[in-house]
């Protein structure tokens, strides 16, 4: 399994073994009237995975059982599909899955409890995907069944319910304005950095207001999983920044994400326009081109001391002394 995919499924896993973020996902992005019944006292994490060793390469997930009205057990299954390709056997894997607890219950269930009023428990089958691709796997089992039309109810059949991270528009979790908001936020597909920079400005105020707890898993949202979008040799620097902030300096923390990324991001553009530069160089003095090459590397000179580039770097590129391009610095 890819390292960093795997990463982030234990970033999710760990995030939503919390109940109360389990719950915050819940209240936020299911619109169903039982959902205003729940309440963090009645849940109750399941710590046991009942993903199947057929699949176990391809996901995590987070089992957990609520005590509804009259003592009526509901088991939510979560299951985190967090990659790029869209799995069509989807409903047949939930219903594997959701077999599998159905089993383990009857098979640790006292065998005097088993009598005529005895009923399995209902489970919500719940898939948390962050793919960049439109989800196009049936949510309704049926859909996976040929010629389930004829049948109607005669057949097996039960819907799931889809969280698509990239899907959620950014106003509409801007609005939730709450820790499982802020991460699907990041956790959304971003083009490019200045994308990252707005992010960061127009969550500040969400930031601000989370208690400590809160925080600390952002915070390590962006350490452990958000970090990974960025180039390896910039890693060290934030974590730097991230490790010294604290929620009563966000403002603090993103001016200075932002100006280290800024700063490392034109650093790079520097060294590739350089390179550029300096293999262009070597193929005219090949081709030679004398006076008029000595020329184009004044000219190139005086575009990298614009950009503010180390003068001994500039000597390096265009093969001018130090003194002729601390002289361009001048003028």
């Amino acid at each position: 399994m890819d390292s960093r995919k795997n990463q982030h499924d234990v970033g999710y896993k760990y995030l939503l073994s919390t109940k109360r973020f389990f719950l915050q996902l819940i209240a936020s992005f299911v619109s169903r009237d039982w959902v205003t019944d729940m309440k963090e006292v009645d849940i109750e994490r399941i710590d046991k995975s009942y993903i199947s060793q057929d699949f176990q390469q391809k996901e995590a997930d987070i089992v957990y059982k609520l005590k509804h009205r009259k003592n009526q057990d509901v088991i939510f299954y979560v299951l985190l599909e967090l990659q790029s390709t869209v799995d069509q056997q989807m409903p047949y894997r939930l219903l594997v899955y959701m077999n599998e607890i159905w089993r383990d219950i009857l098979k640790n269930e006292h065998q005097s409890k088993l009598k005529k009023a005895f009923k399995l428990p209902v489970i919500i089958p719940i898939v948390l995907y962050n793919g960049k691709n439109n989800w196009t796997a049936p949510t309704e089992f049926k859909e996976k069944l040929d010629q389930a039309h004829l049948f109607q109810d005669e057949v097996l059949n039960f819907k799931y319910i889809l969280l698509d991270i990239n899907r959620y528009q950014k106003k509409d979790l801007l609005q939730l304005s709450n820790l499982i908001s802020t991460i699907f936020i990041f956790d959304q597909h971003i083009t490019n950095n200045e994308e990252i920079y707005t992010r960061l400005r127009e969550t500040m105020h969400i930031l601000k207001k989370l208690d400590v707890e809160e925080f600390n898993h952002f915070k390590n949202w962006l350490e452990k999983i958000f970090i990974n979008r960025l180039p390896l040799s910039y890693h060290t620097q934030i974590h730097t920044i991230i490790s010294k902030a604290n929620h009563q300096e966000v403002d603090k923390m993103i001016s200075n994400f932002e100006e280290g990324l800024k700063r490392f991001i034109e650093e790079s553009q520097q060294k590739a326009i350089a390179k550029g530069l300096q293999e262009g160089l070597e193929k005219g003095l090949e081709q030679g081109l004398g006076r008029g090459q000595k020329q184009k590397a004044i000219e190139i000179a005086k575009a990298l001391v614009n950009k503010k580039m180390a003068t001994h770097d500039i000597a390096d590129v265009t093969g001018l002394s130090i003194k002729e391009v601390e002289k361009l610095d001048r003028e």
